[in-house]
């Protein structure tokens, strides 16, 4: 396999407000910049943006140097894979459409280098969430969606937003506490699927806790972290995934 693999989550730009988003933001296409010669293929496991919402002809404004750092890093070659979370649920085919990348709104089972991954957000998925898996149904709705288009963006956005941080089944800010292994409903979920059939990596976001946890002699569940706190990423070389923390960003 040429060049590296690289996998980055939850970085929520645009909370909690514009100001502390944009260093944030800066960083994050530092560390593009950074793998840029190095990369063959970018996964962004959901969440990039806090709120986001597509009508049909309006997305919300902001966000101009990661959504260029990402074309300019497609139009190098480097394919872009998107995988959609619970704060951007709503997003249709922007990014299919302007930068090229590969939208996904179920998680995936893909075999990169030599190794089989299983690969999505992480919303959703175990035995809870069961709150924000019945809201989910409704958010992902079609018909749903399309009377929230005729809300004005200027109410609609500004009202999503309101919800991206007030709704605890959005933002589950429960999620942040690690209780071990056991009590890991994603760990749970994964050994669930073990049972079934192998995979060597399960990467999922969401929790915004770095965890690299042995499922057993063979496959290993990995949690990306955060780009709020942890400033962590995955980088697979085709044969190990490995879970880092970049240093620039406690500079």
């Amino acid at each position: 396999m040429k060049g590296k693999i690289y996998f980055a989550s939850d970085h929520h730009l645009g909370a909690p407000d514009r100001e502390t988003s944009l260093v944030r933001e800066r960083l994050f296409v530092k560390w593009l910049d950074e793998i840029k010669p190095k990369a063959t293929a970018l996964y962004i496991l959901g969440d990039l943006f806090d709120v986001w919402y597509e009508y049909k002809e309006v997305v919300p404004k902001g966000y101009v140097r990661v959504l260029g750092k990402l074309a300019e890093l497609a139009d190098a070659g480097i394919s872009i894979h998107y995988f959609v979370g619970n704060h951007d649920m709503w997003m249709i085919d922007y990014l299919e459409k302007e930068i090229g990348a590969n939208v996904y709104f179920h998680p995936k089972v893909m075999e990169l280098g030599t190794k089989r991954f299983f690969i999505g957000h992480g919303d959703g998925l175990g035995p809870k969430d069961k709150g924000y898996k019945r809201m989910k149904k409704v958010f992902r709705n079609p018909f749903f969606q399309w009377l929230y288009r005729w809300l004005h963006p200027d109410l609609g956005i500004p009202f999503a937003r309101y919800l991206s941080l007030k709704n605890k089944l959005i933002s589950g800010s429960k999620d942040l506490i690690y209780d071990g292994p056991d009590r890991e409903w994603l760990v749970q979920y994964a050994k669930r699927k073990l049972k079934s059939e192998h995979f060597d990596y399960f990467v999922f976001g969401h929790r915004h806790l770095p965890l690299e946890i042995s499922l057993n002699d063979k496959s290993t569940y990995i949690n990306l972290g955060d780009w709020i706190t942890h400033y962590t990423y995955g980088v697979f070389d085709g044969n190990t995934l490995l879970l880092k923390h970049w240093k620039s960003a406690d500079d």
